[in-house]
């Protein structure tokens, strides 16, 4: 004799019932999480930007001190002069652009920083919600099947 199979499909049917799935919740989570992705990028494209005007700044800069010191000199002490006041000015201007690096990646990191705090504030906020939610449903529950024993 075969016995018969039991359907399983029926019991993950009403298994997967039981478990709700919150869709707004879900829908919320995603519009939380591409906001926070958009802000990011537009820290991550602003640094980027200043990065590269900086850059541009300083090579500009870095040419017209090459220009000035290429020119012909008429006396073989004021080539020596030249170099030096080139490699004096050029490690002055790395000083200067390298602080203004700095202060690009300072500010990449303080914007970043609120970022990520202000969503792991609203994180909680909403997990908290969410556990009050699901406490207030099985508490409903609970009392359903306290009062269907009865």
């Amino acid at each position: 004799m075969a016995a018969k199979a039991q359907d399983f499909t029926a019991i993950f049917k009403d298994m997967a019932g039981a478990f709700p799935v919150d869709t707004k919740a879900m829908e919320e989570q995603f519009k939380n999480q591409t906001a926070m992705a958009e802000k990011m990028s537009a820290v991550a494209i602003d640094a980027a930007g200043k990065s590269a005007e900086l850059s541009a700044k300083w090579t500009q800069d870095t040419l017209a001190k090459i220009e000035a010191m290429s020119k012909a000199k008429s006396e073989p002490a004021d080539y020596a002069k030249a170099m030096t006041d080139f490699a004096s000015a050029s490690a002055e201007s790395a000083a200067e652009h390298m602080s203004a690096f700095a202060e690009i990646a300072k500010k990449v990191q303080t914007q970043t920083m609120e970022l990520v705090m202000a969503a792991g504030k609203d994180m909680s906020e909403d997990m908290t919600a969410a556990a009050k939610k699901a406490q207030a449903e099985l508490t409903t529950a609970a009392k359903k099947a306290t009062a269907a024993a009865k």
